[in-house]
């Protein structure tokens, strides 16, 4: 049994690569940022308790864990038969065949057998008596490497003659060489991605695995072993299907085509290009495309057939297809539900469900949308907005009588803000009368009484009472009145500051709502 036991959004990854994309156990640990073994122990409990990719629609995470992890029951230790070896490692030369089908099929013929990590280990000890250097073979369709040339090509405003460096994005299949190139201006995580997309739209299909090399934008944490991915880079590999395994620190092997693919178009591409001046990116990587045609159709040396005749013969077969839409770049963010049940993502506020006060969610959002997920489930979904300061509220998140939680309201505010003065709880009432929901008025009116613990509860009263007397009745006046201590001033006389005209609108309650 793990240490720890994984999210659904995890083991849901961890069957989806096993039997939708037939990863081993060493390639799906990468991927997810976990140990063989536990993977080993999910994929064997998945199989018992009849779970397989894709997990039906109404599974919960709980019940997934309670078919997981059924109660133990005592199990009849019985002599354990040790596999052939030799057959073993003849099958391991098959096309297609890993470790692990081996040793299901092992499992089959004998329940009681030896577990997977233990029966890699010793095919492990037993082949390095033969083999001393893992060999890389690259199948069709299988690996696109992808990383970015250490060479920039300087781009000229037309309008203020200011030199930007433009970064070049490169990508190599693994099997026939293939390559695309392109110009970005930076390496940030807006260009990766895109860079991804475009590169799938140019090969026409998806490879099954893409091997970056650990730049920050698409892995979070390098790790010999675990790295851990960006989870919108993360998110745009489930969208084409593809699994992402990071080359490993310092181990040039694992991006040997990625960096023989970086030198060739330094040398073909960038190179030619040394000399022209370039004013946009749009005409630098038209030159590029042009020059990454003759490349890919340029003649081998030692083989027949050129990069292109290669890929189309071998690579673009095997690719998965499109998917039917693009990926739409989105960003990932941990959230916090505050009393209001409301989430704070770029300055404005959206609602979920008011149960989930005080609960941490995963945010999802996107240029047009906003997406909530609390245990891999998403519990809201909004339009994305881009008023700071607003609210977003759906009302079938409010509880009844505009209660936000059994112990947080409007009456309880305004009572607290009694104990430091009429003035204050005057304020707090005015805040929350000028919102169309009282909730919408609880972070500036928590906001203000926060500012007597700093200033303390008689200059509060003090600023209250005088950005009442001014008109100016918000968290910002208060604020203001405390920090330039004109809270110690005299007040204005009536004669300087009359009083406005009472507004009378139906979205504004008033102070006598909450009588």
């Amino acid at each position: 049994m793990p240490q720890e036991r994984l999210s659904m959004r995890k083991i849901s990854e961890i069957l989806r690569l096993k039997y939708g994309q037939g990863f081993s156990t060493r390639q799906i640990a990468k991927c997810c940022d976990i140990g063989k073994s536990t993977v080993a122990t999910y994929i064997s409990r998945a199989k018992n308790a009849g779970i397989f990719w894709p997990l039906p629609e109404n599974m919960t995470e709980e019940r997934l864990h309670e078919l997981l992890f059924p109660p133990q029951q005592n199990e009849h230790k019985v002599s354990t038969p040790v596999p052939d070896w030799n057959l073993v490692h003849q099958e391991m030369q098959k096309k297609g065949v890993t470790k692990f089908l081996l040793w299901e099929e092992y499992k089959e013929a004998n329940p009681d057998g030896f577990e997977y990590s233990w029966f890699c280990r010793e095919y492990r000890a037993w082949r390095g008596k033969l083999d001393l250097v893992m060999r890389h073979n690259h199948r069709a369709g299988e690996k696109l490497f992808v990383d970015y040339a250490g060479h920039t090509v300087p781009v000229t405003d037309p309008g203020t003659g200011e030199i930007s460096q433009a970064q070049i994005f490169v990508a190599v299949m693994g099997a026939s060489n293939y390559t695309y190139a392109e110009a970005t201006w930076s390496q940030n995580l807006w260009d990766w991605i895109n860079s991804h997309v475009r590169t799938f739209k140019f090969l026409q299909g998806v490879p099954l695995i893409t091997i970056p090399d650990n730049l920050k934008s698409g892995v979070n944490k390098p790790h010999i072993y675990e790295p851990d991915l960006n989870p919108t880079y993360q998110d745009m590999a489930l969208h084409y299907n593809t699994a992402v395994i990071p080359a490993r620190r310092k181990k040039p092997k694992d991006k040997a085509k990625a960096e023989s693919g970086v030198l060739l178009v330094s040398r073909w591409i960038l190179a030619r290009l040394r000399n022209q001046q370039f004013f946009s990116l749009w005409e630098l990587n038209l030159e590029i495309r042009k020059l990454l045609e003759k490349l890919n159709d340029k003649p081998f040396k030692k083989l027949p057939g050129s990069r292109k005749s290669l890929f189309e013969e071998i690579d673009r077969p095997a690719l998965q297809p499109l998917p039917a839409t693009h990926y739409e770049y989105a960003l990932w963010k941990k959230v916090k539900v505050n009393i209001d049940y409301h989430v704070e993502i770029d300055r404005h506020y959206y609602s979920v469900p008011h149960h989930l006060v005080k609960k941490r969610l995963d945010a999802r959002y996107t240029e047009n949308t906003v997406e909530l997920f609390h245990k891999n489930s998403r519990v809201a979904s909004h339009k994305r907005s881009y008023n700071k300061r607003s609210y977003t509220t759906v009302k079938e998140h409010m509880p009844k009588a505009h209660r936000e939680h059994d112990y947080w309201n409007p009456e309880r505010l305004i009572n607290w803000a009694s104990k430091t003065g009429p003035a204050t709880a005057k304020l707090i009432k005015t805040i929350m009368g000028k919102r169309i929901h009282p909730q919408q008025g609880f972070r500036p009116c928590l906001g203000v009484m926060r500012l007597g613990k700093q200033y303390g509860e008689e200059r509060l009263e003090s600023a209250c009472l005088r950005a009442l007397t001014l008109g100016s009745t918000n968290y910002k006046s208060v604020e203001s009145i405390l920090k330039n201590n004109l809270d110690k001033q005299p007040l204005p006389s009536p004669s300087e500051n009359s009083e406005a005209p009472v507004l009378e609108h139906d979205n504004i309650r008033g102070a006598n709502y909450y009588h």
